[in-house]
């Protein structure tokens, strides 16, 4: 029996814009089926989280735009678990309104804060070590997250420094860093005490509000102003009336950055943040090119490295082209080099600036 105490915030907000086309902002990407696996991205998240948390205990932070399709890709959600974004304003005030909501509902909880688009292969791994964690924090004053080896000088992601000397599975965090540049990173690899920062957080109710409280006391007040209409039919006009008056920051810099308090479990499952083309690239199985297909079939001569995506069974001749993206949607088909795959976001608003908002 999964235990009532255990809840988690599956965080839906986001746009995905490195996705483009696929993921636009009225069908972002964690309501695709990225992979070609029969699941989309927040489906799979969502079937990951339900192995050791009572499906009732999950909620959805996402943008009002996305309420329709967040019930219908989630039969077992009900409204009460789909918390509605009115205005974009980063991960600390959507984080701090769900956990005021869950303490209100359950003082006891422990909760998990996940993004919806990440993959994850090695579910019963993810489960042990979450397990591991939500033990910790039933009995700690802890602000906790989830780190990740890592596997090559990354600097697209930022990094954990953990304290070194500590010999427990879960350690003291020193530090937060930026993305470095890549001669940073690989020195954060050599150092053997840095690892990913995933945006897995967990932690009780009461250390994360009362870490809300101390460090963003004004955020708190906002928030916390609401409690007596939260989990009543008066919660939706409250927080339609002051969402919009929350400060634009994110969890890290809201409570993290600035706790004594913090540790990390560096993970053992396998992890992928989905957050560009080449990251799915990597995810996916290869032709004898090396390159890799959802959904299409293909002839290619003297391609490779490619990766390639159309509508089911549409068949994609490629003759010629070495480390490309190339995905047909409808209405846009973009040939774009892998090396330059960071530019897709400016792309993206230069079609937007050129032919219309429709497509972006």
């Amino acid at each position: 029996m999964k235990n009532k105490n255990y809840y988690a915030i599956l965080m839906a907000g986001g746009v995905g814009s490195r996705f483009w086309p696929v993921s636009t902002q009225d069908f972002p990407k964690q309501f695709h089926d990225m992979l070609g696996t029969g699941d989309t991205l927040i489906q799979k998240t969502f079937q990951r989280l339900e192995q050791l948390i009572p499906s009732e205990n999950i909620f959805i932070l996402t943008n009002a735009l996305y309420n329709d399709l967040v019930l219908q890709q989630l039969p077992k959600v009900t409204q009460r678990q789909v918390l509605l974004e009115p205005a974009m304003r980063n991960t600390a005030p959507c984080i701090l309104y769900a956990a005021l909501k869950i303490q209100k509902e359950n003082p006891n909880a422990v909760m998990v804060v996940a993004p919806s688009d990440h993959w994850i292969e090695d579910e019963k791994t993810f489960s042990n070590n979450v397990q591991q964690v939500f033990d910790f924090c039933e009995t700690n004053d802890v602000l906790m997250t989830l780190g990740i080896q890592p596997t090559f000088p990354n600097t697209g992601y930022g990094y954990v420094e953990y304290d070194k000397d500590s010999s427990n599975a879960i350690k003291p965090v020193n530090q937060f860093r930026e993305k470095p540049d890549y001669e940073t990173a690989k020195s954060f690899i050599a150092q053997g005490n840095f690892l990913w920062n995933a945006g897995i957080f967990m932690w009780s109710a009461k250390s994360v509000v009362k870490a809300f409280q101390k460090y963003q006391n004004e955020l708190y007040e906002l928030f916390a102003e609401g409690i007596p209409a939260y989990n009543t039919p008066d919660e939706n006009e409250f927080i339609a009336n002051n969402y919009v008056d929350a400060e634009n920051i994110s969890v890290d810099y809201a409570i993290m950055e600035q706790s004594s308090n913090v540790y990390v479990l560096p993970a053992e499952f396998d992890w992928n943040d989905l957050g560009t083309w080449g990251s799915l690239y990597d995810k996916l199985d290869k032709d004898d090119s090396g390159n890799a297909v959802v959904n299409a079939r293909t002839l290619t001569e003297d391609a490779s490295g490619n990766m390639i995506r159309t509508k089911k069974g549409k068949i994609a001749v490629i003759d010629g082209l070495k480390d490309y993206i190339i995905v047909d949607k409808e209405e846009v088909l973009l040939i774009f080099p892998k090396e330059k795959e960071q530019d897709i976001k400016k792309v993206l608003q230069k079609v937007k600036d050129k032919f219309g908002e429709q497509y972006g």
